[in-house]
């Protein structure tokens, strides 16, 4: 028998949140950290920028699971909800202005994932807090 969303335990699912917590943040800095030490290329290799939507989407799985997790009666403070969502409208003005993200898509990317990264160190850092 397959388990839907409905069976799943908030333990189990908030552990999976706070696991992949961390593994978006990894993915996210050295996704940024490589395309920022390749910002002077002339070319944008094929495979960073898979890196880089698989960043995004683990991301983004990350705020569509804290959500679920927040919907599960676990309070985790304002301040940690925030830069959930800060991540969210982050990512969509990126779409908004992905045209110049184009010109020198290494550089912009690179520091797009590091400033996401930002933003997964500091929801983790304030979990349980409020404003």
């Amino acid at each position: 028998m397959g388990s839907s969303w409905t069976s799943l335990s908030s333990d189990s699912v908030s552990g999976f949140h706070q696991f992949w917590g961390y593994f978006s943040i990894a993915l996210s800095g050295v996704v940024g950290l490589w395309g920022v030490l390749m910002a002077k290329r002339a070319d944008t290799p094929r495979v960073y920028l898979f890196a880089v939507y698989a960043a995004i989407a683990a991301l983004v799985l990350q705020v569509v699971v804290g959500v679920y997790v927040a919907n599960t009666g676990i309070d985790p403070g304002n301040q940690h909800v925030f830069y959930g969502v800060v991540i969210a409208v982050t990512f969509t003005f990126v779409y908004i202005y992905r045209a110049q993200f184009r010109k020198r898509p290494t550089l912009y990317y690179g520091l797009l994932m590091l400033f996401s990264m930002g933003l997964g160190v500091r929801g983790v850092m304030t979990f349980g807090q409020s404003f």
